[in-house]
């Protein structure tokens, strides 16, 4: 699904944000990547879905080494979804145009819009906001609206920074909860937080920054 090899970043001529990093993520599996802020975690999954290239090293996605090839890049970011830290939801549309939004990029039917839309709200216990806008929404329901939106188009890769680290702990481990589902579904999901005794409440593999080098942790029994 994804093979980094000697992954460095750096902004002109400053040190390297990331260090040698070097990881795979296997099709369908579950990964939380921790790290303090600053670790360089936001970065390492810009360079994961192709906002932005890395200094030195290659990546493989999909079976496919990326290339400098911007075209390449496009089909390749369909496959991804992505959680932003600051949900970025548009304002000034509902809910349900929201997480129609990639779908009417794509081109998709109206029709299919107006049957897929309401079911997924409801499977994420949104079926009575679908007409109401982002501003009415508490910080949870944001993103979850979020989420829907990430995986309106059942991506192959999913990725999420730091889902959880505006919300309270119920709504969090919800929100864990919602990624384990989709998941399930065949999904890979890749989670970041900063917050490393949550992550080590679920028994999903675990890779951790800190400044910049990657390792993988000690196998951590679930604590939940």
């Amino acid at each position: 699904m994804v093979r980094l090899e000697n992954i460095g970043k750096r902004y002109g001529t400053d040190a390297e944000i990331l260090r040698d990093v070097s990881l795979t993520l296997d099709d369908g599996g579950f990964y939380f990547l921790t790290g303090v802020s600053g670790a360089g975690k936001t970065t390492l999954l810009k360079i994961i879905y192709l906002g932005e290239p890395p200094t030195r090293g290659s990546i493989t996605l999909f079976d496919t080494k990326v290339s400098s090839d911007r075209a390449a890049h496009t089909a390749l970011r369909r496959r991804i979804g992505i959680v932003f830290q600051d949900f970025r939801l548009v304002e000034h549309l509902t809910v349900r145009d929201n997480v129609a939004l990639p779908l009417r990029i794509a081109g998709a039917p109206e029709r299919e819009i107006r049957e897929n839309i309401p079911e997924l709200l409801s499977w994420m216990g949104l079926e009575d906001k679908l007409d109401v806008h982002p501003a009415s929404l508490s910080g949870g329901e944001q993103q979850r609206v979020a989420i829907a939106r990430a995986i309106v188009r059942r991506p192959d890769l999913l990725i999420a920074d730091e889902p959880t680290g505006n919300v309270d702990d119920a709504i969090a481990m919800l929100l864990v909860r919602f990624f384990e589902r989709i998941n399930k579904l065949g999904t890979t999901v890749l989670i970041a937080t900063h917050d490393i005794a949550f992550a080590r409440q679920f028994a999903h593999r675990r890779f951790h920054l800190d400044r910049g080098v990657l390792s993988v942790p000690d196998e951590e029994p679930a604590t939940e």
